[in-house]
């Protein structure tokens, strides 16, 4: 269960930070309202809270959390942008996960 609880809020963090990124991006490259940068800001501060929310130390944290968050990068390359994902990176974002679970909590199992 805290497995599921921590790639849960990992997944929220994600789409914090993405959804943070892209407006701008839409802004920049794609000639979108200025406005949207308030959005995207409020993402970035909601996202860096999200990061506080874990109890292992920030540098682990940020480590797996980057597993996470290559996972999602993708799902939002298929939901959001309408490329789909290829078969090395279903490999990647298994890869990923799997690390992201070892950095977390493998120090549980191997003393």
């Amino acid at each position: 269960m805290e497995i599921a609880k921590t790639l849960s809020l990992f997944v929220v963090t994600a789409l914090a930070e993405i959804i943070g990124c892209y407006l701008p991006y839409l802004w920049l490259r794609e000639g979108k309202s200025f406005w949207l940068l308030l959005p995207a800001a409020i993402s970035l501060v909601v996202f860096v809270w999200l990061l506080t929310l874990h109890p292992q130390a920030a540098g682990r944290v940020y480590a797996a959390y980057g597993g996470v968050y290559i996972s999602v990068a993708l799902m939002w390359l298929w939901g959001v942008e309408a490329i789909r994902p290829t078969a090395t990176d279903w490999i990647g974002i298994v890869i990923c996960l799997i690390g992201v679970v070892v950095i977390m909590y493998g120090r549980q199992f191997v003393r």
